[in-house]
């Protein structure tokens, strides 16, 4: 699976913005995929997760409320649309296929990894 992630930029605290996750190659639909970021000095994090056919959902505590994981498997897209920014969301976001269908935050789970969209928030 390759993945392509996009969406990111610059919006004042309060904003929203939406990231995609495009997979091409071997099939989207058979795998869980996930949302991590990673800020600036810290080690990369767990945000979000959906299962291969959308019904299980997970987030970080930090984020739960303001994001919102979806799919498409016929699009090959993931995505996260992400409300009420606050600065310490400030990272670089990461799209990841996990090798199991259900979600995980588990980092080691994941194998394949897009390049990452960077989001900036300002206060």
């Amino acid at each position: 699976v390759q993945l392509q992630a996009s969406g990111g930029g610059l919006v004042q605290a309060g904003g929203s913005l939406r990231l995609s996750c495009a997979a091409s190659g071997r099939t989207f639909s058979n795998n869980a995929m996930g949302w991590f970021r990673q800020a600036p000095g810290k080690e990369r994090e767990f945000v979000a997760t959906i299962s291969w056919n959308g019904s299980r959902i997970s987030y970080s505590d930090s984020v739960k409320g303001r994001f919102t994981v979806s799919r498409d498997n016929v699009k090959n897209t993931l995505y996260l649309q992400m409300s009420s920014l606050k600065p310490v969301d400030t990272a670089v976001y990461y799209c990841a296929a996990a090798r199991t269908a259900l979600s995980t935050s588990v980092i080691s789970y994941y194998r394949y990894w897009g390049q990452g969209t960077e989001v900036t928030v300002s206060s």
